[in-house]
């Protein structure tokens, strides 16, 4: 799954069937491969609109 994730996130074009077959061969179903991407996919976007509107990153806190 963090392979997967990883190639969607960097090179998301060179993703293939191959990549969604690694996934079910070891027990995801095709609703896990749907959700995985959905949540890849939702956090580039959020990630690239952030950065594009050079929103600031809010400085986290331990207390």
């Amino acid at each position: 799954m963090l392979r997967y994730a990883v190639k969607l996130t960097r090179t998301p074009g060179a993703m293939t069937d191959a990549d969604v077959d690694a996934l079910r061969s070891v027990g995801f179903s095709d609703r896990d491969v749907l959700d995985i991407t959905e949540v890849v996919g939702y956090y580039a976007y959020a990630n690239r609109i952030a950065d594009g509107l050079g929103i600031e990153v809010e400085p986290w806190s331990s207390d």
